[in-house]
């Protein structure tokens, strides 16, 4: 079993190796890799052009595991996802032809843009790590990781996710336009060709699955379970608050916490901890009483960040 210190290490190298791609992320691209060794999933909720599937791709690289991209479109069915049993002539018996879910990095682009029976396909493989096609259960390859994007402009001809399923990832996220000095620098690293092309693996695919393993064994003292459920019960007691946050996202934000203290190598979870990841795990989770003419996720991390700043911190 992998040490704490090991698990720090391989993630470090994971977020330097994508950092060669993606420039002037490094803060997002930790989040990332701290929701791949939660065992969680990750929702990108930005506009087109951001590196959204960059990342995805040099994330896959990085670890030297398969990536596929799902483009969902409104005519997308769920065996276009998971897979189908085919009646092969010259063998005259059905055969098993894997979707593209068959692998450890899926790219849902635009997952509100196919329809509700079509994500809920998805979400099964997520939450279960198997697919089920005509009654047989398949399991998933582990280390198994969906990073989803939606476009939050467009709205028309879209099926937004509905809470009970935004609650199924692990973190929402948005990149954002990089700083100008990043983009100069995305100018000058892709002149003639694109660093994604040469990139190369740091780890290995059961290294991955080693460090998920040891994050489990991060200490969660009895003061940090007290804090953590201190904010999620501040949740369903805030009078801005319609829909707190749920004990999956209690248990969520535990596991995103022990994940982000294993990233620094250590064993046991801080409040800072807490602190650092509450934002994108707790943000989506809750649905606010006023929905002004600022969007939704920016009004829910306000709501969050005052939770924060307003709930003690235990002092061991």
């Amino acid at each position: 079993m992998y040490t704490l210190s090991a698990v720090g290490e391989t993630a470090g190298k994971i977020i330097s190796n994508i950092s060669r791609v993606i420039y002037g992320k490094d803060k997002e691209i930790r989040y990332i890799v701290t929701a791949l060794l939660a065992g969680g999933h990750v929702l990108l909720d930005d506009i087109p052009g951001t590196g959204k599937t960059s990342l995805a791709r040099a994330l896959a690289k990085s670890i030297n595991a398969g990536c596929r991209r799902i483009q969902f479109t409104p005519d997308l069915l769920p065996s276009d996802i998971t897979g189908i049993n085919y009646f092969n002539q010259k063998e005259n018996e059905f055969v098993f032809r894997p979707g593209p879910i068959f692998t450890n990095i899926v790219i849902a682009d635009e997952i509100n843009r196919t329809t509700p029976r079509t994500q809920s396909a998805l979400l099964e493989c997520m939450g279960e790590y198997q697919a089920t096609i005509d009654g047989v259960t398949y399991p998933l390859e582990r280390p198994f990781f969906v990073i989803a994007t939606q476009n939050p402009i467009e709205s028309q001809g879209t099926f937004p996710l509905p809470e009970a399923q935004t609650d199924r990832f692990l973190m929402k996220l948005s990149l954002g336009y990089p700083p100008r000095k990043s983009e100069l620098e995305i100018l000058d690293g892709y002149i003639e060709t694109s660093p994604l092309d040469s990139l190369a693996a740091v780890c290995e695919k059961d290294d991955v699955r080693k460090c998920i393993d040891a994050v489990r064994s991060v200490k969660v003292s009895a003061l940090i379970k007290e804090y953590i459920v201190n904010i999620v019960t501040a949740t369903r007691e805030n009078e801005r608050i319609r829909l707190g946050v749920s004990p999956r996202g209690t248990l969520a934000l535990m596991r995103a916490s022990q994940a982000w203290a294993a990233t620094e190598g250590r064993d046991y979870v801080l409040p800072d901890d807490v602190k650092a990841v509450a934002i994108p795990v707790l943000s989506h989770r809750i649905i606010s009483r006023s929905q002004g003419t600022i969007r939704l996720t920016e009004s829910n991390a306000n709501i969050i960040q005052y939770i924060i700043d307003t709930t003690s911190v235990p002092v061991a």
